[in-house]
């Protein structure tokens, strides 16, 4: 375990096919949770989606108890504190199937992520042991209540202001909270305010104290079914107590939690993915035009062989991810009352991993869902069937826990700090890199040569970056964002291939086929993309000469064989149609 790859090492090293985690590693254990979590939301959430989209009174609270009582909120919590303390896998199967529920699963998210994980990260023993029970059954309902009106993406912004009371027994709360899910139906906020106007700290709040209010409901594009309110703190009193974590360092609280909802996120798209190209292909097979079904056309077949691609990619990314976090916490001493943590510095580890897995996998969701509705034609605009309300709630994945936007800042400025700082040989890469150029790059011939050559490229272009800025480069945004876009490419490209190789060496080729089939899509359809990025980066920093010299050793890196992906969809989209959903 001493030899576990630092957060960002992917870009830097080969990783061995056998060291990562993939769904065909699933234990009977892990088989046996998807069963329940599926079913759960088959027979429970599913039936009720009208009832849901409409805000049933009491309908969110009633399926929280119901899947409390299956264990399905508890993942993540001690069995100290009535929770199952399952591995990282487990939790990410849970998450993956409630996926597929619709505005159910912000409701549950709200609860088991970035509701009950601060807690369970900074929380005391006592705290514990008030709170945690009642939120694993779903008696209590929690809320993360950390935006504000002027604090959104700048969180450490927040105006909410905490005063010491003058008999020093309790803090009292003034401020107020924007777009905070189940916000209406909490019985505890997990909320921030500042101390003396500087001192960022978190705070356990009772939703029904004396001063909390809430907003009427928001009416949303999307997720309608879930609560999301404003809320409001009129001179709360909070008990000393309730501090949650240290006085000045919610900061470590919050960013702790988002990076574990961010993970978490990423692995709800992937049941939500997979029902939009399920109810799409069984669509395809069942609509008829010119006397055969539409998932015979070409077009249609490129449409369900890129979704399946996407959605593989999704999966091999997450699963890669939970596998990287389950070992790490493996490695470590959680026992005792800082294990919380230990397993929060663990997720930090990974903040690169959770950021990069957050946004390709919910900007592929967008494009799973709008290629559904195309599939659909004029009926996916029909509210009547499912893709149409899949296609709006996908739209908000892309703003929570961190836009997009903040969060490719993240995946670049991270991973640049890290290198700059010693914590991982970015400098020495480079150096490799640049020595490997001089003597000549190959041809590239196959699915792992463009693997490397994406790695090689974020590396090329980080040099030149660095060359250009030095520590500077954060300023320069548009620039972070391409870049970051390079970098999450080639974790993405390796995972799908890692996944591939391994259920090669595992399995015969005709059952690991598929998966080569599908990874080889998905790499050989981005890697232009990942060029021209880096295209743009170069004309962005240089010009004349120098940006010819730039442009002249990019196109060093990726002289390529290509293969001929239309077949392969052709393939993959057979086996999707044949088999009516998705498949791997």
């Amino acid at each position: 375990m001493n030899n576990l790859p630092k957060g960002g090492d992917f870009l830097l090293e080969q990783t061995d096919p056998s060291s990562i985690f993939t769904v065909e590693d699933f234990s009977q254990e892990h088989h046996m949770i998807y069963r329940t979590a599926i079913g759960f939301v088959n027979d429970k959430v599913l039936p009720v989606m009208n009832d849901l989209e409409a805000k049933k009174e009491g309908l969110n609270k009633e399926l929280l108890l119901a899947s409390g009582e299956l264990g399905l909120l508890g993942a993540d919590v001690p069995e100290e504190y009535g929770g199952y303390d399952l591995d990282k896998v487990s939790s990410c199967i849970i998450a993956e199937c409630i996926g597929k529920g619709g505005s159910f699963i912000q409701t549950h998210g709200g609860q088991t992520s970035i509701g009950i994980v601060p807690l369970v990260f900074f929380g005391t023993h006592e705290q514990k042991l008030q709170y945690l029970p009642e939120f694993v059954t779903g008696e209590l309902v929690t809320a993360y209540a950390l935006t504000e009106p002027g604090a959104g993406s700048d969180a450490l912004s927040a105006k909410t202001k905490a005063v010491l009371s003058e008999d020093g027994k309790h803090y009292v709360l003034n401020g107020a909270k924007q777009f905070i899910t189940n916000a209406g139906i909490a019985d505890v906020f997990i909320t921030f305010a500042k101390i003396d106007g500087d001192k960022f700290t978190a705070f356990i709040v009772d939703a029904h104290a004396e001063g909390v209010s809430t907003s009427p409901e928001e009416h949303k594009m999307g997720i309608k079914g879930s609560s999301t309110r404003s809320v409001y703190f009129d001179d709360v009193k909070v008990p000393l107590e309730n501090v949650l974590g240290e006085i000045g360092k919610g900061h470590l609280v919050a960013f702790n939690a988002l990076n574990n909802g961010r993970f978490k996120m990423a692995a709800n798209t992937i049941g939500f993915a997979k029902y939009a190209l399920d109810v799409s292909v069984e669509y395809a097979n069942e609509r008829r035009q010119f006397n055969q079904p539409i998932a015979e056309f070409g077009l249609i077949k490129e449409k369900l062989a890129d979704m399946a691609a996407k959605i593989y990619a999704m999966e091999s990314t997450v699963y890669r991810t939970a596998g990287l976090l389950e070992n790490k916490v493996q490695s470590m001493d959680v026992s005792g009352p800082d294990g919380g943590r230990v397993v929060a510095a663990c997720f930090d580890e990974y903040a690169v991993e959770c950021s990069l897995n957050k946004v390709f996998t919910t900007e592929c969701l967008g494009q799973v869902t709008d290629e559904g509705v195309q599939i659909h034609g004029g009926y996916g605009y029909i509210s009547e069937y499912p893709i149409e309300r899949l296609y709006r709630d996908s739209r908000v994945y892309r703003i929570f826990e961190g836009t997009n936007e903040i969060n490719r800042t993240v995946i670049t400025n991270t991973l640049i700090r890290r290198g700059l700082s010693g914590q991982i040989p970015l400098k020495e890469a480079i150096a490799n890199l640049q020595a490997q150029m001089a003597a000549g790059i190959s041809v590239r011939n196959d699915a792992s040569d463009l693997v490397q050559a994406c790695k090689d490229i974020a590396l090329f272009t980080l040099g030149a970056l660095l060359e250009k800025y030095g520590k500077k480069i954060a300023q320069h945004e548009e620039i972070v964002g391409k870049l970051a876009d390079i970098i999450m490419s080639a974790f993405v490209m390796e995972s799908a291939l890692l996944r591939a190789r391994k259920a090669l060496a595992r399995d015969c080729q005709d059952s690991a086929q598929l998966k080569i089939n599908m990874a080889n899509i998905f790499i050989y359809s981005n890697i232009n993309d990942v060029f021209n990025r880096a295209k743009e980066i170069m004309a962005a920093i240089a010009d004349g000469e120098r940006l010819a010299e730039l442009y002249s050793d990019l196109g060093t890196l990726l002289q390529y064989t290509p293969k001929n992906t239309i077949a392969l969809r052709q393939e993959v989209a057979g086996a999707i149609s044949s088999a009516n959903k998705y498949v791997s």
